[in-house]
């Protein structure tokens, strides 16, 4: 049985459900620009109106200090319909009279959009007030929404203390993923963490270290590890008040037997901008007026050495400026390798946080992984090993 409640075992028919999405979607001249996180909600908002359930969405959308316009969720909503291709009504609130009558006036199977949760103050501050007017408008309460979960909100957390609660088929296939990557993955198990400073990623490491055999590091904070380790960096991006911290991180996980990779020729450049001039040099032999940019193909090629011989590969962080031609091929090739091999059934491959499926998807390679999160700071959160306040709230007691 799961560890979490789910859709399977709720009665869904004349409720009116509760369910939490994530609408926080990228606008560019008031129309919805990607519609991955609507597409991700759909199948949930589809199963439990085909199952006669009355759907009401609950999202926030941006930073907004109280009502305003730009913060609307209706364009959200209106996108969405396109997704789901049926009618999502709107409703100009959350709570109160606007929210009740829409509520209301719904038959079984109808979805209905309610206004900015961050419209009111007592969402981020879990009130059991706002909570309150929220829980009186459903029966139960479904959260699809992990990539807020790492925040005890009122529809994000609270919610599930007042209603039966249960996980919605995007938050499964998150929880099974993330469970399959670190709680029981095939062995050996191994991971890639890039992206620019080390000092955002200290407790993902610490936290990898006990667990995976090989950990790959790239990026920004992989010339951290290197000047550690007494590799001349140049003026590359490296946190240089960190380097005792990252030759402790190295000891740490030789003593636990965890493999460490590491650069070991790199793309350098003198300036940091697309097609600027560059060399591949070892990473013993970067100038002075030189910076790392990505890694160069030796390193490649170990890389893909050791996913050849891996069974599960968690990635998280690109290897280089992967936004700027040339600099994006170490990150390209590598996702290139993983997804083959995950397409011949040889790899689990699990990726998440911005950045990752930014890179990912301009490689191509994204649809082929076994599963990319779409969720930022809890996927990362998850890595890191912390408890996150809207996943725990739907564990089976």
């Amino acid at each position: 049985m799961s560890a979490f409640r789910t859709l399977d075992e709720a009665d869904l028919k004349g409720k009116r459900v509760l369910l939490r999405v994530d609408l926080n979607v990228p606008m560019e001249g008031g129309k919805v620009s990607d519609r991955t996180r609507l597409e991700r909600a759909a199948p949930t908002i589809a199963e439990i109106a085909d199952k006669g359930g009355k759907v009401i969405l609950l999202s926030h959308f941006g930073r907004p200090k109280g009502r305003n316009s730009k913060d609307s969720l209706k364009p959200a909503a209106d996108a969405l319909a396109g997704v789901l291709n049926r009618p999502v009504g709107f409703a100009d609130d959350c709570i109160g009279p606007a929210a009740e009558a829409a509520v209301s006036a719904m038959k079984n199977g109808d979805i209905v959009c309610l206004e900015n949760t961050r419209f009111h103050a007592g969402e981020e501050k879990n009130d059991p007030g706002f909570i309150d007017a929220l829980a009186a408008l459903g029966d139960i309460w479904v959260n699809d929404a992990f990539s807020a979960a790492h925040r005890a909100h009122a529809s994000t957390e609270g919610l599930g203390h007042r209603l039966p609660a249960y996980a919605g088929r995007n938050m499964q296939a998150e929880l099974d993923a993330l469970a399959r990557a670190l709680l029981s993955p095939q062995r050996p198990l191994a991971a890639i963490v890039g992206g620019a400073k080390v000092s955002t990623k200290l407790d993902l490491l610490g936290n990898l270290i006990a667990k995976v055999d090989t950990l790959m590091i790239g990026g920004g904070m992989a010339n951290t590890f290197l000047a550690a380790r007494g590799r001349p960096v140049g003026k590359s991006l490296c946190e240089h008040d960190l380097v005792a911290t990252a030759r402790q991180t190295l000891a740490q996980a030789e003593a636990g037997g965890c493999e460490i990779v590491l650069p070991v020729d790199a793309v350098v450049t003198k300036e940091f901008k697309a097609l600027a001039p560059s060399r591949v040099t070892g990473v013993d032999a970067v100038a002075a007026d030189e910076m790392i940019l990505d890694i160069g193909p030796r390193t490649i090629e170990h890389v893909v050495s050791v996913l050849a011989r891996t069974k599960t590969l968690v990635w998280n962080g690109p290897f280089g400026a992967f936004e700027m031609e040339p600099f994006d091929n170490g990150t390209v090739e590598v996702a290139e390798a993983a997804a083959e091999l995950t397409q011949a059934g040889n790899l689990v491959s699990i990726a998440g946080g911005g950045d990752t499926v930014a890179a990912l998807n301009a490689a191509g390679a994204g649809k082929r992984f076994t599963y990319v999160s779409t969720a930022g700071g809890a996927f990362l959160e998850w890595m890191e090993g912390k408890a996150l306040p809207g996943v725990e709230v739907l564990r089976v007691r």
